[in-house]
């Protein structure tokens, strides 16, 4: 099983890749606005499964999300790369850091994302809250359904302009291949990755807006590097994409990339 996912090359051919990972609802194309400030980089920009140009490729679990992931990056002779995923992007991005056989990685960023629940209680209320998403997704018109994601209080910080943009840029994907998704990465079918992450033998990196205060909790109780960009709430590398790239920038330049 092979993600969909288009590449670029860099213009230093000894760098790492940058392998970027959207979030639900999203696609490749997310990333446009970034790929210029990574010019020196060779870039692989991936569709997960459901999304864009995989919205055909169906995976039930994690482990298949992760062994579609290697594929990819084997069918693109990728071999040594940089994680950096938004959201679900992220938790996937975590996920694949804290499986054995990842020794072509050399760092993770992850943008806006949960490292997984700590009980069983709260995996049972995310499992209902997520397969009732799931159900409006396949029964009812995407629209209201959106409308009605985008009022949750992750995303207060988005003006209605901004509301009514995502709405209609992700009104484009399809509904029956989201749902599936949806269910399948269910953060209550993610687990608890923190001791793991707290592990890494390569960089860690968190980067949230300011305004993301669930998001800038988690990463504080991780104890890993933080970022905040300033303004910005969830979804930063798309309201403050120059201020985004400019920190992951400087990240690369740590590590003399």
């Amino acid at each position: 099983m092979i993600l969909h996912a288009v590449p670029h090359s860099g213009h230093l051919s000894t760098q790492p890749w940058i392998v970027w990972l959207h979030g639900f609802l999203g696609s490749h194309h997310e990333w446009q606005a970034l790929e210029p400030h990574f010019s020196d980089w060779p870039q692989l920009c991936v569709d997960l499964p459901g999304h864009g140009g995989s919205t055909d490729v169906h995976v039930q679990s994690f482990a298949e999300v992760d062994s579609a992931l290697r594929n990819t990056l084997k069918h693109h002779d990728i071999h040594h790369y940089w994680l950096v995923g938004y959201s679900l992007g992220g938790r996937i991005a975590m996920y694949h850091a804290c499986q054995p056989g990842s020794k072509g990685l050399r760092g993770l960023v992850v943008e806006g994302s949960h490292p997984g629940l700590r009980s069983g209680t709260e995996c049972e209320a995310r499992a209902l809250n997520d397969a009732r998403w799931a159900q409006r997704l396949m029964h009812e018109d995407i629209q209201t359904v959106l409308n009605d994601w985008y009022q949750q209080p992750v995303f207060r910080s988005l003006s209605r302009a901004q509301r009514t943009d995502l709405v209609a840029l992700r009104a484009q994907n399809n509904p029956q291949a989201l749902a599936r998704m949806l269910e399948a990465t269910s953060l209550a079918r993610q687990p608890d990755l923190r001791e793991q992450l707290c592990q890494l033998a390569v960089p860690f990196h968190f980067i949230c807006g300011e305004r993301d205060e669930k998001f800038h909790a988690i990463a504080t109780e991780l104890s890993c590097s933080l970022t905040l960009i300033s303004g910005a709430g969830h979804n930063a590398h798309r309201e403050a994409p120059a201020a985004f790239s400019s920190a992951l920038l400087t990240l690369f330049r740590q590590y003399d990339l």
